[in-house]
């Protein structure tokens, strides 16, 4: 294959990868509008109700730990293409349990499908940048965040006028063919997976965990504004409910925007440098929401917060799948395991912390764990860019 023409199967595949990073955050958003639903349809509480979402993550977090293992054996397009087709039924599934014990295995389902996706299209991610020789990981973690809003800002209206259902397939339908058109179009590794990697085992480079733990902090930080932001503003800085829901609104549309505005920035200053600017900006945001005496300088301030993060996951990931010596699959299955391990386990143990104190002190806390990162930044080298050889063919 000539260079013309490689180049040009990279860019297809540099949408290809962006397609499905759309479908998997419009899947996770439709979801959300579906929790009012599944609780008074399964007549059950919302302890029951928790412990089933819990599922969900133990099921992503399962998929998490193998998909590593399948991309070095079978390469990240053939696991992307399974799970990623798989995924899209998702959604179906739940909205079609009938009972709770089969609520709980497709809740299990739904999450590890999900949960494989997202390995699997950040690995995929990885090969595209390497191709190109430029970062395409903000960007694409943008469309994950415009699936994401368009899931959870249309869900409610479709399910209100035409119930859970219908909504379950519209989603499931749309999906489907975002990943089915994709799917041909997706880029494979260059080289050959090697043989070590047909056995399950965890890496012994230890880099690959320090990545992985810059993606823990930065990602309990995320899952504190996610799960607590809101209710910090209702009861302790007097905000009324349609104010304390612009908190996380503030957060994350900031950060959808800077995602798309990421790559550039990246591709200029270097991976390490827009990793350090972005932590000194989010870890300023965490404190400045912390201290705040006002609910609207908290929303700036989580707006600013959303500012910084938006790149620093993309990064730390893009290095977690750079890793020398393994494949892009193994690093990205630590990096992102340990990562959204982070947003799973952060609002149990925050709400336990709140109950013994206010949520100022914790968002203080959380300013902390990003200066943490900002130290390590310099471990994130390895997603600067040493374009691969145009493939064989």
């Amino acid at each position: 294959m000539n260079a013309s023409n490689a180049m040009q199967t990279a860019i297809r595949g540099r949408w290809a990868v962006a397609a499905i990073f759309l479908a998997n955050g419009f899947l996770t958003g439709s979801w959300a509008p579906q929790i009012p639903v599944f609780l008074t349809r399964l007549d059950i509480s919302k302890f029951t109700l928790g412990l089933l979402i819990l599922l969900f993550g133990a099921g992503a977090v399962t998929a998490m730990t193998w998909c590593g293992h399948l991309i070095s054996k079978h390469g990240s397009r053939t696991v992307l293409r399974w799970f990623g087709l798989c995924g899209s039924l998702g959604l179906l599934v739940v909205a079609l349990a009938p009972d709770v014990p089969l609520a709980a295995v497709a809740m299990f389902v739904f999450g590890g499908s999900i949960g494989g996706m997202d390995v699997a299209m950040n690995a995929n991610a990885v090969v595209v940048e390497r191709r190109l020789g430029r970062a395409i990981m903000s960007s694409s973690h943008g469309f994950w965040s415009l699936g994401g809003f368009a899931g959870g800002a249309l869900g409610g209206f479709a399910i209100q006028n035409y119930g859970h259902l219908a909504h379950a397939l519209v989603v499931t339908a749309l999906a489907f063919a975002a990943i089915a058109a994709a799917v041909p179009h997706i880029v494979a590794e260059n080289r050959p997976q090697a043989a070590e990697h047909h056995k399950l085992t965890l890496p012994a480079n230890p880099l690959v965990y320090l990545i992985g733990l810059m993606a823990l902090l930065t990602m309990i930080s995320e899952g504190a504004v996610l799960d607590w932001a809101a209710l910090y503003l209702r009861q302790e800085l007097g905000a009324d409910l349609a104010v304390a829901g612009l908190a996380y609104a503030a957060f994350s549309g900031v950060m959808a925007i800077m995602r798309f505005f990421g790559d550039g920035v990246r591709n200029r200053f270097g991976a390490v440098m827009t990793l350090r600017g972005s932590a000194v900006v989010a870890a300023a945001g965490m404190l400045i929401a912390g201290l705040s005496p006002s609910p609207w300088l908290a929303i700036a301030a989580f707006a600013l917060c959303g500012f910084g993060i938006a790149n620093m996951v993309p990064i730390i990931f893009s290095a977690g799948g750079n890793q020398e010596g393994m494949s892009s699959g193994t690093g990205m299955s630590v990096v992102t395991t340990m990562g959204y391990s982070g947003i799973l386990v952060a609002p149990s143990a925050i709400g336990f912390v709140a109950e013994h104190f206010s949520f100022g002190p914790i968002f203080i806390a959380m300013s902390g764990l990003l200066v943490l990162v900002l130290l390590m930044a310099g471990l994130a080298h390895r997603a600067e860019f040493a374009p691969d050889a145009a493939p064989a063919e």
